[in-house]
């Protein structure tokens, strides 16, 4: 083996080290309640798949910036409802009775530290200090790109009367920072802030943010009942008949918010992390008429190229025969009208 081919496998080693603690996977030594998915036989990769990803896996994609809009400064004091894309799962939603955060994370790096990690591809549409007034912080699970402490801190200081909802076995990590006001959920359990009711729903995913707890916090999505308009934001997720049951149980939400992005390679994501192709047949499981793409162009997770999410996207609706406006991937930044 030359030089350059040594380099070259030193690096995957340590790269694959590092990818190991960021990616959260080694076995839980907790004693505490943990959780599988509605198909049990789905949870997270063992430490030996993710080895055999880190070292066999193609070069980073390139690091290309996607389009970010500043029609968010055109917001009137009292808009109709209204959606915007802050970037990664984080949306910016204002139902007309509730203002809502979802999985908010406006730190530079999705990661346990500050220098290391997976980094931003570009800044949130809005700085924390732009948004409005928030009522309500929805949290999907206690990954670092979904449940950012930072985050949680500078919006509680902003917002110190704003709840936090959690999915179950988070409460004690975010009381124990120093959050106010947070509750924790299993699925179908449900809590009215002002006249929005919030249902927390299954998903397929899993749970972790280090070495030891595996999936001893819960995941999911979320549904919301306003006077208005329902609401239906995924989190993260794999496929699974969960969109179906929520469909059958709960209605067909006016819009939904649904990950387009982090699902290559498929051997290893599909069981957490859906392509764009399934993204459209969760949309056709809720029987939702309009749905909004996100879990992409903000962070490089995973292997396929920054934009492809959104090529393939436009080509599954093609393949579907549905309409371009049917699930948009929309630019961080542009007003979303939700006016079913």
């Amino acid at each position: 083996m030359n030089l350059n081919a040594q380099l070259l496998v030193k690096k995957g080693f340590f790269s694959a080290l590092t990818g190991l603690i960021f990616t959260l996977v080694l076995p839980a030594c907790s004693v505490a309640e943990t959780f599988n998915n509605t198909n049990p036989n789905v949870g997270p990769k063992s430490l030996g798949d993710v080895i055999e990803w880190r070292l066999s896996k193609n070069a980073s994609p390139a690091r290309v910036a996607i389009e970010v809009s500043d029609e968010w400064r055109n917001l009137t004091p009292q808009p109709h409802p209204y959606a915007i894309w802050i970037g990664h799962a984080t949306y910016l939603i204002d139902t007309g009775d509730v203002t809502i955060l979802t999985d908010p994370i406006f730190s530079d790096r999705a990661s346990p530290v500050s220098w290391a990690g997976p980094e931003r591809l570009i800044p949130p549409a809005m700085s924390v200090q732009q948004l409005p007034k928030i009522d309500a912080v929805l949290i999907s699970h206690n990954h670092y790109d979904h449940l950012d402490l930072p985050s949680l801190k500078l919006l509680q200081k902003n917002n110190p009367n704003m709840v936090i909802l959690a999915p179950q076995g988070d409460k004690e990590l975010l009381d124990s920072e120093g959050l106010n006001h947070v509750s924790e959920f299993r699925w179908w359990q449900n809590i009215q802030v002002k006249q929005t009711e919030f249902i927390f729903t299954p998903v397929q995913h899993w749970s972790g943010r280090g070495i030891t707890g595996r999936n001893t916090s819960l995941w999911g999505g979320w549904f919301l009942k306003s006077p208005a308009l329902s609401l239906y934001h995924a989190g993260d997720t794999g496929y699974s008949k969960d969109f179906v049951a929520t469909q059958e149980r709960l209605g067909t939400p006016d819009f939904a918010f649904i990950p387009i992005g982090a699902y290559k390679p498929r051997w290893f994501m599909k069981g957490s992390h859906i392509d764009p192709a399934e993204a459209v047949q969760v949309a056709l499981d809720l029987q939702v008429s309009k749905s909004f793409g996100m879990h992409w162009g903000t962070f490089v997770l995973t292997d396929e190229k920054i934009k492809e999410p959104r090529t393939l996207l436009a080509e599954a609706l093609i393949k579907r025969q549905l309409a371009p406006d049917f699930f948009v991937a929309p630019k961080p930044g542009a007003i979303l009208k939700l006016v079913p």
